[in-house]
């Protein structure tokens, strides 16, 4: 093509890709075009009485990694990995100690079993989709076995928790891959975690509104010269009615309006929550059990009711210490005196603290978004829900 002819071709090709971007801003979901969104402590709504970490996440707990890989493609894929990793260096080899209570059964948590038998944790936490976990589980292994110093092992226990974003996302799509989790645990990293419409929370709903990941963290008072610290994270996909410090936000909201800006679907009450909680406290797997289940007093707070469909799980682990793989002989020494069952009860209140601010925190970071087939989550009306509480 000569130079003059490209020369008229010109206004053409500022046409077309005029409306490629067009194009690809129309298939972006609404949330990415919205400004940041506060956390409702920023705004002056505290939960609870103890202080947070300097950063009021999980990552608060020394060691704690997270990363997060988001999948938004086109019109129809709003899904993504969530990973947690305890510590950075090999957990198969150095283990944590680590229970898990199951509140509602009705989910796919990979892993439960060997770790409610022997109470360690041996491999990144990951956190996807429902039809995911399989494929999660593969890369969990791959990810595992490919460690130095695993080159024969033959036995790998991946924990892997999901919630169901069916509604938003092509689910049946099967759109997360191996390469997708594996990124995920490479990315992990401590510091601030994403919240809202990221990871394993892009296409989640939760009490009537976008849900998504959330995170907070408590510290507790003096113990002879040592604070501790619980940090959470929470993937939000439950319920159908919002309860913000003892106040039914929704019925309020709703007030004189019947549409409302809340999910109508019916089986909204569905749905699941995955509760990942960390501390730095040295704990025995019974006493984080028991740490795991207070995780859904804070749960409870948030809502009015819990559903049948709804797959609630909480995994707790403790950094304090670890368990190797390999031990020297048939006695295994502890490395650190553990809590005593009466100092626990701060450790309950911290937990169900956090938890509740979490799932407030994955709400307020959470933006509308549209999906599958058209489907529309819209976000929290934060600055409404902010007057609303201030008036009471």
């Amino acid at each position: 093509m000569s130079v003059q002819s490209a020369s008229r071709n010109l206004p053409n090709f500022f046409l077309i890709a005029a409306l490629n971007i067009f194009a690809l801003a129309m298939i972006i979901p609404s949330s990415a075009n919205e400004g940041t969104r506060q956390r409702p402590r920023e705004l002056g709504i505290t939960t609870g009485a103890l202080p947070t970490g300097a950063l009021n996440a999980i990552t608060d707990v020394a060691g704690v990694k997270v990363g997060q890989v988001t999948l938004v493609k086109g019109d129809a894929v709003r899904t993504g990995v969530t990973a947690i990793l305890p510590h950075g260096g090999n957990l198969f080899l150095q283990k944590v100690p680590a229970a898990i209570h199951v509140f509602n059964g009705f989910g796919k948590l990979a892993g439960y079993t060997q770790v409610r038998e022997l109470g360690n944790i041996e491999t990144p936490i990951i956190l996807t989709n429902t039809l995911s976990v399989g494929m999660a589980v593969e890369a969990v292994v791959r990810f595992t076995i490919d460690q130095p110093g695993c080159e024969s092992i033959q036995s790998v226990n991946a924990v892997v928790g999901e919630t169901n974003d069916g509604g938003l996302n092509d689910i049946r799509g099967l759109h997360v891959r191996k390469e997708d989790v594996l990124e995920a645990i490479e990315a992990a990293k401590e510091g601030s975690v994403a919240e809202g419409c990221v990871g394993a929370g892009t296409g989640t709903r939760a009490l009537g509104w976008k849900g998504g990941i959330g995170t907070s963290s408590r510290i507790t008072g003096d113990w002879d010269g040592k604070r501790y610290t619980v940090g959470v994270l929470v993937q939000t996909n439950f319920g159908s009615e919002l309860v913000m410090l003892g106040v039914p936000v929704n019925r309020l909201l709703k007030k004189g309006k019947p549409s409302g800006g809340a999910s109508t679907d019916a089986a909204a009450g569905d749905g699941s929550c995955m509760i990942v909680v960390a501390t730095d406290a040295p704990l025995s797997e019974r006493n984080l059990e028991r740490l795991a289940k207070r995780a859904f007093i804070g749960m409870g707070r948030t809502t009015t009711h819990f559903t049948n469909g709804s797959g609630d799980y909480a995994i707790a682990f403790s950094t304090a210490y670890t368990i190797p793989h390999r031990s020297q002989g048939p006695l295994v020494p502890m490395p650190a005196a553990l809590v005593a069952n009466d100092a626990m009860s701060e450790l309950f209140r911290a937990v169900e603290e956090a938890t509740e601010e979490a799932i407030y925190n994955s709400l307020f970071a959470a933006r509308t978004t549209t999906g599958f087939m058209g489907s529309r989550a819209e976000a929290l009306p934060v600055e409404k829900v902010v007057r609303l509480l201030n008036a009471l």
